[in-house]
């Protein structure tokens, strides 16, 4: 799955922005964490259509930057605990993460994804049993 990076100066409407930019376009947000760092607005997206959100945004006025990368989706026991059992694996393998956030609850499981910086994509894969 691909999750969309967006940068923006933090104004007042910039989510709005970014949410009408893609909706405007038919593209459904799955799955969205917002933040502000550095007087800047930061979104992280997943859509059902990364190719056609980053063009949308692209040509959105006030949009700074827009990256496109891979994360994985994954599905975790929905029970205390789990993602400290995941994240402290990872931790002993000194894999480093640029992100993680919560895609869905769907009964006994909680769907994650899951961003490790760059270098360490191969080590989660290798962690989590992923196939390219």
């Amino acid at each position: 799955m691909k999750e969309l990076s967006i940068i923006t100066d933090n104004r007042i409407g910039t989510l709005a922005n970014v949410a009408e930019a893609l909706g405007g376009v038919g593209i459904n947000i799955e799955a969205i964490a917002a933040y502000e760092q550095g007087g800047k607005a930061i979104f992280r997206v997943l859509t059902n259509d990364a190719t056609s959100a980053r063009k949308s945004l692209e040509k959105t006025p006030g949009i700074t930057g827009v990256v496109v990368s891979d994360v994985i989706v994954l599905k975790l026991d929905n029970r205390p605990g789990e993602l400290g059992k995941l994240t402290r694996k990872m931790a002993n393998r000194g894999i480093d993460l640029e992100s993680l956030y919560i895609v869905s609850r769907m009964g006994d499981y909680t769907e994650i994804a899951v961003k490790p910086i760059e270098e360490h994509s191969e080590k989660v894969k290798g962690l989590l049993g992923v196939k390219d």
